[in-house]
C-alpha cells in the first residue's frame, strides 16, 4: 500500500441524541476532524451508514453531509455493508486516496437510531438479513445470534456464562471513556442475573443501538500538514471480504471465514502476524461474535475463543487488549458508524492520547467491523509514526 495516513479524527459521544438531527450528528463529527487535520478539507467524503433511507427517510447523505458542511463541489457516496459500513467505508476512502484520483478523503460514519422507536428498528435492521430465506420468516439480528450461540455452546460443551468475560471487560473499559453510553462496570452476578434477549443470549451480550458519529481525515504522507500536535497513523492494511449472506448457506455456521480471511489478508499486507498487533477492535455487537473472531483470525483455537474472555487475556493489561474503549457493548453500537468509532478510538491510542483508556507503548492495531454474522468483513491495520 501506499503511505495512506489517518491526519485527523473526530467523534461524539454514543447515545440517544433526541434532539440533534442526523445532519447535525454528522457535522459535529466531521468538523471536529478537520480541526484536528489542522483545517485539512477533504475532496471525497465516504459515509457509513445503514438506517438513514428507512428510519430518518433521508437517502443521498453524500449530498446532504457536504452541503450542510458547506463543501459543495466535493464527491459524496454512501457506503453500506449493514454493521461493516463504517468498515467499508474506510475501505473505500483507502482505495480513492491510494490511487491518487483524491488527494485528501473524509470517512464519516454516522447512524440516528432515534429517530424511530421500538420494534421498527429491529424491522429496519433485518432488511440487512436475506430478505427471501431469512428476514421474510421472522428471523432478527438478535435471533440470529441466539442461533449461533446455541449451536457452539452444544458443539463446545461451553458452560452458559462462557462469554461473559466479553461483557465484563467490555464495561471495565468504557468506565474511562467520556464518549461511551454506559460507563459502568459490572460483576458476574450482574450478567448472570440479566434478563434473556433471545435465548440464550441475556441483555448484556448484546450491544445496544445509539446514535453516533465519527470521522476520519485520510491522505498520502506527501500531503500530511507540517506541525500537527500529534503522531501520524499509518494504514497499513486492509481487507473487505464477504461470506454468505444467508447463515444457513453455509457449511460451518462457526467459521466465520470472512472475518478470518479480512484480517489476514490485512495484515499479510501490513507485513505482520495477527499475534503482532498490540491491541484489538473487534465486532462485538453480540458476544458470541467476539469469540468466534478472535477464533478465525488466530488468537485461540476453535471452540476456545470463549475461554480468553473467562482468563482475562483481553484486559487492557492482559496479553491481548481487546475493544479498548468498551467496544459495541458498552461504548454503544451506532451500526453504520461502528466501524469508523473504530479507527477513531484505534488512532487515539496509537497516538497515546487515549488517556485512562491507553494501552501502554501501543504502535501496532488490528480493527474489524463485521455485517451479521460476518456475511461482510472489514479488518484494517493501524500503526504509529513517529
Amino acid at each position: 500500500m501506499s503511505d495512506v495516513v489517518i491526519v485527523g479524527v473526530g467523534m461524539i459521544p454514543v447515545g440517544e441524541h433526541w434532539d440533534v438531527s442526523l445532519r447535525s450528528l454528522a457535522a459535529r463529527a466531521a468538523l471536529a476532524a478537520v480541526r484536528d487535520a489542522g483545517g485539512l478539507k477533504p475532496q471525497a467524503i465516504y459515509i457509513g451508514n445503514v438506517l438513514a433511507p428507512v428510519v430518518s427517510h433521508q437517502a443521498n447523505l453524500g449530498a446532504m453531509v457536504a452541503d450542510n458542511l458547506g463543501m459543495r463541489g466535493v464527491e459524496g457516496t454512501t457506503v453500506e455493508a449493514a454493521g461493516a459500513s463504517g468498515g467499508a467505508a474506510l475501505r473505500q476512502g483507502i482505495l480513492a486516496v491510494t490511487s491518487g484520483l483524491v488527494d485528501v478523503a473524509m470517512v464519516l460514519g454516522v447512524e440516528k437510531v432515534t429517530d424511530q422507536v421500538g420494534a421498527g428498528i429491529e424491522e429496519a435492521l433485518s432488511q440487512t438479513l436475506d430478505a427471501d430465506y431469512e428476514a421474510m420468516h421472522g428471523m432478527t439480528l438478535a435471533a440470529q445470534a441466539a442461533l449461533v450461540m446455541q449451536r457452539y455452546l452444544e458443539d463446545y460443551d461451553a458452560p452458559r456464562d462462557a462469554f461473559a468475560g466479553f461483557a465484563l471487560t467490555a464495561h471495565a473499559h468504557a468506565v474511562h471513556n467520556p464518549y461511551a453510553m454506559y460507563r459502568r462496570a459490572i460483576d458476574l452476578e450482574t450478567y448472570r442475573n440479566a434478563p434473556l434477549v433471545s435465548d440464550p443470549l441475556n441483555l448484556y451480550d448484546v450491544a445496544p443501538y445509539a446514535d453516533g458519529a465519527a470521522a476520519v481525515i485520510i491522505t498520502r504522507l506527501e500531503n500530511a500538514p507540517r506541525g500537527l500536535d500529534h503522531p501520524l497513523v499509518r494504514i497499513s492494511g486492509s481487507s473487505v471480504v464477504i461470506d454468505t449472506l444467508a447463515l444457513h448457506d453455509r457449511d460451518d455456521p462457526l467459521a466465520f471465514r470472512a472475518a478470518g480471511y479480512s484480517a489476514e489478508r490485512a495484515c499479510r499486507q501490513a507485513g505482520i502476524l495477527p499475534r503482532d498487533v498490540d491491541f484489538l477492535e473487534l465486532h462485538d455487537a453480540f458476544s458470541v461474535y467476539a469469540a468466534i473472531s478472535l477464533e478465525a483470525a488466530g488468537f485461540a483455537p476453535r471452540g476456545q475463543g470463549w475461554k480468553l474472555g473467562q482468563d482475562r487475556h483481553i484486559g487492557r493489561d492482559g496479553d491481548l487488549p481487546v475493544n479498548t474503549f468498551g467496544g459495541m457493548k458498552a461504548r454503544g453500537y451506532p451500526i453504520g458508524a461502528a466501524g469508523v468509532y473504530q479507527a477513531v478510538e484505534a488512532a487515539l491510542q496509537l497516538r497515546g492520547q487515549a488517556g485512562e483508556c491507553q494501552v501502554p507503548g501501543a504502535r501496532i492495531a488490528l480493527i474489524q467491523s463485521l455485517g451479521g454474522p460476518a456475511s461482510t468483513a472489514a479488518a484494517h491495520v493501524l500503526e504509529r509514526m513517529d
